[in-house]
């Protein structure tokens, strides 16, 4: 009887063991927010979170302005019976005082339940939204969602290297920047100097990231790389002092430079802005520094804009 009872305790120890790794919680690739998935779910092929191996249940993790979290407990508080039928709830996790909703909806012609949770964060709001299909609620029920929202954990900070695997171009300069951040995972990230709390404007910062258009002939770049500048985010009274073609890194490219005022605290900044030419896409690459700083920030920014290549 002895071997049956010493093979039976290490089977206990295994399951004990592989019970006790299920329900570590798991960070989707550039997520700040994790979770212990749901039987059946992996980590989304195309969005940052987890889904079914047939893409019906899906799992969307990002991130929301610091703000957000407080507005939606202050309507919370003001309103705990919710509007149009939607009753919010609360519930304890790792990472605090979460609120979430619960709905019947539509998706085109199927019956989903959808889900939406805020936690707090640091520096930012955590938000995880769940699609059930009708076909799946026997399995992934009300319950069971909630099992998961409770358990959501929040880490500061995301490995930088993970970060910039997610990203379809290789960095090998950083310049001595202190904070990685993504902006749209596999898309665009912030490289800075300062943080959410200090606030980037008052310090270097670039943003890398692909625009998803291009110019269709080489005369309309000119036209297109001041364009581009215009929607350059919370620039004001800016003013184009140059724009001209340039080569990067072998390839066509376009140079424009704008004095403008940027933050809060009205921070005149030069800003340059570099596009990068080929396919059906541009590599955009800006960089923003305030005026009195704006030559030693420029070598910088040309340091990591020669380090950037495509994977």
């Amino acid at each position: 009887m002895k071997p049956v009872r010493y093979l039976a305790a290490v089977a206990l120890t295994i399951a004990a063991t592989c019970a006790a790794f299920a329900a570590d919680p798991v960070f989707p690739p550039g997520a700040r927010v994790g979770m212990t998935p749901l039987v059946g779910l992996v980590k989304a092929r195309s969005f940052v979170g987890f889904e079914t191996e047939d893409q019906g249940v899906k799992v969307l993790v990002a991130d929301l302005p610091a703000e957000a979290y407080g507005e939606v407990a202050n309507a919370f508080k003001a309103n705990p019976g919710g509007t149009g039928g939607i009753k919010p709830e609360s519930i304890e996790t790792a990472a605090g005082l979460a609120y979430y909703t619960a709905e019947n909806a539509k998706d085109g012609a199927t019956n989903v339940r959808r889900y939406s949770m805020i936690v707090p964060g640091p520096t930012f709001s955590g938000y995880v939204a769940v699609q059930v299909p009708e076909n799946a609620s026997r399995i992934y029920t009300d319950d069971a969602v909630r099992q998961m929202f409770a358990s959501a954990v929040i880490r500061n900070e995301v490995p930088v290297d993970e970060q910039l695997g997610l990203m379809p171009f290789r960095m090998a300069e950083l310049s001595n920047f202190k904070t990685v951040r993504t902006l749209a995972p596999g898309a665009a990230l912030i490289i800075a100097d300062g943080d959410e709390k200090s606030g980037f404007e008052t310090a270097p910062f670039m943003i890398v990231g692909l625009v998803g258009s291009a110019p269709a002939q080489p005369d309309d770049r000119g036209r297109f790389a001041q364009q581009m500048a215009t929607t350059i985010p919370g620039v004001r009274d800016g003013r184009i002092t140059m724009s001209e073609a340039v080569r990067i890194d072998g390839q066509p490219g376009y140079e424009t430079r704008i004095d403008a005022i940027s933050g809060k605290d009205n921070t005149p900044v030069t800003i340059v802005q570099w596009l990068r030419f080929g396919g059906q896409n541009s590599l955009r690459i800006i960089g923003s520094s305030p005026r009195e700083g704006w030559a030693g920030a420029f070598t910088r920014f040309r340091a990591v804009r020669d380090g950037i290549r495509p994977r």
